[in-house]
């Protein structure tokens, strides 16, 4: 069966600070505004390169805003991409890896400060959260693994 990720709905509570965040700040792509009316309006946009894309608005979704959280981006490389959100005014942690090597624990728990050992793809990463608190992570993939 075909099966790919297409849009992930993202609670927040000002839609036109979420839009000004993601499409300007990140410089992603705007996709849709569509206001029906005062109760229902939806915004798309996508990240460069991204075949996904995220949709938050008005009437859509009734997660608390900024309660999603591991949302990750990848890059291939995480301090040019980590600076680039600096530079646009974005909190970024500083890059990090978990003290397993393997992927990230949930919240601050075991990272280690630094790339990963060796540049060793899918362990390094960098976070930032949206206006409203939802996370995000960028995640380094230089080589990818077979099959992917």
């Amino acid at each position: 069966m075909y099966m790919k990720l297409e849009v992930v709905l993202l609670p927040v509570s000002d839609v036109d600070r979420a839009k000004e965040f993601y499409a300007t700040k990140l410089g992603w792509r705007l996709d849709a505004d569509f206001a029906v009316d005062d109760s229902y309006r939806i915004v798309q946009l996508t990240p460069p390169e991204s075949e996904a894309s995220i949709i938050f608005g008005t009437g859509l979704i009734d997660t608390p805003p900024g309660s999603v959280q591991g949302l990750q981006l990848t890059v291939f490389d995480i301090e040019e991409a980590r600076d680039a959100l600096v530079k646009a005014g974005v909190a970024v942690s500083e890059i990090f890896h978990d003290v397993t090597g393997v992927f990230h624990h949930a919240g601050l728990k075991d990272r280690v400060t630094g790339p990963a050992p060796e540049g060793k793809s899918y362990g390094s990463f960098a976070s930032f959260d949206d206006p409203d608190g939802n996370g995000w992570l960028l995640q380094e993939i230089k080589t990818r693994l077979p099959g992917r």
